[in-house]
């Protein structure tokens, strides 16, 4: 389990009660279901969704190849006042995207959803003992930026309604990234000539760009860098960022398909479908 440099003492109780949220969520994405409630009490902090995340990701069979970040509104922070969050992305639910279009799994009952994200890869480690970053200084480090789309699901229907300290606790609500197209030179470029946009069954449910993102992509890379490192998880060369959503969260269901648009960059095409048990 990875160590956080801003926790906070716990008792052998707190953790029994982190661990039994952990095997709720990992035991129902096992299982394709989804679940009525969340399974407990709602951890106080982040501090201590991270570490149901963690538990989680230990009971996980598979690998962290990345990280999605997700934006906290202000109302909705605590003690921590992070403005963002991170969720893993595992290996068997990472895609490279297909010209003739990508199938993925939502949990049906639970929560579903696209978003149009801007993925950065690390080209180099980030200094491991670094606990605090920049804007500037995130997009001096060696990095990569690929299109993409990520399958936010989770057996809980009512995650985002709960909170951060509920999305952290399960995966950050993330079930998969696909990976498309790059766009060289990025850190060169304004975020404003990033614009995208977002279809689902060809009906337009999103615009918007790297713009939308609360002070752009170099401050949720920057958040990444940060909080992985705060986390003991420092990011490493090839690790993947979804830095957020671009054109907003949009619901989506078992045969639905969604396209995204990255004007001057290509698109992502994806049809979603029903999850099921988990048997790798």
């Amino acid at each position: 389990m990875s160590s956080d440099n801003t926790a906070i003492p716990s008792t052998p109780s707190d953790e029994a009660a982190l661990h039994v949220i952990a095997e709720a969520f990992t035991r129902a994405r096992a299982q394709g279901r989804h679940l009525d409630a969340f399974p407990a009490e709602i951890p106080a902090n982040l501090v201590s969704a991270y570490r149901i995340q963690d538990a989680a990701i230990e009971r996980w069979p598979d690998r962290v190849v990345g990280w999605k970040v997700g934006y906290i509104a202000a109302e909705r922070r605590d003690e921590s006042a992070d403005d963002r969050l991170l969720g893993p992305i595992f290996a068997r639910r990472l895609q490279d995207a297909r010209s003739d279009g990508n199938v993925f799994s939502i949990f049906d009952g639970g929560f579903g959803a696209v978003e149009a994200e801007y993925v950065m890869r690390l080209d180099s480690d980030a200094p491991a003992h670094q606990l605090e970053w920049t804007p500037e200084q995130a997009a001096a480090l060696p990095s990569t930026l690929f299109i993409g789309l990520e399958v936010a699901s989770s057996p809980l229907a009512t995650i985002n309604q709960l909170g951060p300290r509920v999305v952290v606790s399960d995966f950050g609500n993330n079930n998969g990234l696909i990976v498309g197209q790059e766009i060289p030179g990025w850190a060169a470029r304004e975020d404003s000539a990033l614009t995208c946009t977002t279809y689902i069954d060809e009906q337009q449910v999103g615009q918007g760009g790297a713009t939308t993102l609360p002070g752009g992509l170099r401050s949720a890379f920057a958040f990444a860098l940060a909080r992985s490192a705060k986390r003991g998880r420092p990011l490493k060369a090839g690790d993947l960022i979804a830095t957020g959503n671009a054109t907003g969260i949009h619901d989506i269901l078992p045969g639905q398909r969604a396209r995204i648009v990255f004007d001057g960059f290509g698109e992502i095409l994806a049809t979603a479908q029903a999850a099921v048990a988990d048997n790798a």
